[in-house]
């Protein structure tokens, strides 16, 4: 007789889709009810969707779509979003600690008071992205574009930046100890009454920085 058994597939190797999702929120009701942490959500489409406070941690959203999507205070630690589109979305007060966003997009995202330490941002595209107070620390932002970004009173305590992009980024009253900004581009940047302690600006493009208040 023989013993062959099917390989039973886990909770995390069935791929997810909008469908799915839709039909998940229609019964709990509430996006803080919806729990899809750890699972195969890649490529999938959630842009403009109500996910505030939702579980997402360890899932894998790879190359998926979140444009516009309101994120509010969802958990996304450990999650995957590389190559992600997040434009426009709104990721407030969420935690995407220790989450990867290498090449990922959140052009005008709003990252407000998010957790973001230890997130893996090399490459991605946070041009004009709001970050009031987010915590950044030990973050990999090597090579990202922060372009015309709202940085203020951020902590990137021991993050690397090296080679990335800050034309026009405001800083001001930022905490900049222990920061790596080997060869990255700072033009235009507002750094005013920002904590430069130990921060490492070796062969970065300071021109036209703003370090003090103009009376």
């Amino acid at each position: 007789m023989s013993t062959d058994r099917e390989p039973t597939l886990k909770r995390e190797d069935i791929p997810f889709t909008r469908t799915d999702i839709d039909q998940l929120l229609q019964t709990i009701g509430r996006s803080e009810k919806l729990d899809v942490r750890g699972l195969n959500l890649k490529g999938i489409d959630l842009s403009y969707l109500n996910l505030a406070e939702a579980l997402i941690a360890r899932a894998d959203l790879s190359g998926a779509n979140l444009s516009g999507t309101d994120l509010t205070g969802a958990d996304l630690s450990e999650a995957n979003l590389s190559g992600a589109t997040l434009f426009g979305a709104v990721l407030n007060q969420a935690n995407l600690s220790q989450a990867t966003l290498s090449g990922a997009n959140l052009s005008e995202a709003d990252l407000n008071q998010a957790n973001l330490s230890e997130v893996n941002f090399c490459g991605a595209n946070l041009s004009q992205a709001s970050l009031n107070e987010a915590n950044l620390s030990r973050a990999d932002l090597r090579g990202a574009d922060l372009s015309g970004a709202d940085l203020g009173v951020v902590s990137l305590f021991g993050a690397t930046l090296r080679g990335a992009i800050l034309n026009e980024a405001n800083l001001s009253r930022a905490n900049l100890s222990r920061t790596n900004f080997f060869g990255a581009i700072l033009s235009g940047v507002n750094l005013t009454d920002a904590d430069l302690g130990d921060a490492d600006f070796s062969g970065a493009l300071l021109g036209d920085v703003k370090l003090t208040e103009q009376g």
